[in-house]
């Protein structure tokens, strides 16, 4: 998952040098692409695949709205005060957690009621969201100190707050499987890796420039980041955490979701919409054009359906069969 946005968009140019160019797909086709008209400046979105709901912050009026994808209609609007920034959900526990970077907070939600659960204290600047549904851990990464705070989800308290290993932290992405946590470190270029049992930052892994989200497929331990400095996507490798491949892109990108049954990566990298990447191969398999330069992206893990935010027209895509 990203940590704050960053707009910083750029026309694609493709250089070539040496023995030949890269060939980019041509455009694909979605079976449907449904907007959501909501107003205000809707930045973070994601999904609950067991209850179908998506949940869609906006800084600026300091709410939650709740999607319904069954119906492609915007529900309840949650106010949660301050300028909500990532959100992120727990399918198991049905709980929505949202944070508040200027006050260093994460803000805890009822899936199912709605209601204000708890608010964290996080850190100063927490910003990334991240959850172990193993664990049931929740991880924010702040943009302000680089710091890591580790909260217990049962008992809605801040279990630690783990210095990073650099001064600002982007995205981040959790392999409960493999026990390890990944932070982009925009600043410095790099994915930081944070072992849970240890608890500890435990190695570095050179990416793009200005790398902002991060993705994990469960299975392969692939790691995806989205460079927001660059024209393309990294892919970190767990075991050896070394940058295998890179995927040009047609522009820079600063949110990505992975489809765990497909290893399908989703990011708007595109030119004005979605890019669609095997993440198997490493390979561009087709473009989507939204008309917008999409914010955030969040994919259905049952339905397969992505999730665009557009906060600069005040809308949500609902993409299905891309």
């Amino acid at each position: 998952m990203r940590g704050r946005p960053i707009g910083r968009r750029t026309l694609f140019a493709l250089v070539t040098a040496g023995a030949g160019a890269l060939v980019l797909p041509g455009s694909a086709r979605a079976e449907d692409v449904r907007s959501i008209e909501l107003g205000g400046a809707p930045t973070a979105v994601a999904v609950n695949p067991v209850t179908g709901l998506a949940y869609v912050t906006d800084p600026d009026a300091g709410t939650v709205t709740v999607l319904d994808q069954r119906t492609a209609a915007a529900g309840a609007v949650i106010s949660v005060g301050g300028a909500p920034g990532a959100v992120a959900v727990d399918a198991k526990a049905n709980r929505i957690y949202v944070a508040n970077p200027p006050a260093g907070t994460v803000v805890v939600l009822d899936g199912r009621t709605h209601d204000l659960v708890s608010v964290i204290g996080a850190g100063a600047g927490a910003s990334a969201l991240a959850v172990d549904e193993q664990a049931n851990r929740v991880y924010a990464a702040s943009g302000d100190t680089g710091t890591l705070a580790v909260l217990d989800g049962v008992s809605c308290t801040l279990a630690a707050l783990v210095p990073g290993p650099k001064p600002s932290l982007g995205g981040v992405a959790v392999d409960a499987g493999r026990k390890l946590a990944y932070c982009a470190s925009t600043g410095t270029d790099s994915l930081e890796v944070f072992s849970i049992d240890s608890g500890k930052f435990v190695a570095s892994v050179k990416v793009g420039a200005r790398p902002t989200a991060v993705a994990v497929h469960a299975e392969s331990g692939s790691v995806y980041v989205a460079n927001s400095g660059i024209h393309h996507m990294s892919i970190v490798d767990a075991a050896t955490r070394v940058e295998r491949k890179t995927v040009l892109l047609r522009s820079e990108s600063s949110a990505l979701a992975v489809h765990q049954g497909t290893n399908t990566v989703y990011t708007n990298g595109g030119q004005n919409g979605l890019s669609r990447i095997d993440g198997g191969t490493g390979t561009l398999t087709g473009e989507l054009s939204l008309g917008v330069n999409p914010g955030d992206v969040a994919v259905d893990q049952r339905t397969r359906t992505v999730f665009v935010t557009d906060p600069l027209h005040g809308r949500v895509s609902l993409v299905r069969d891309f």
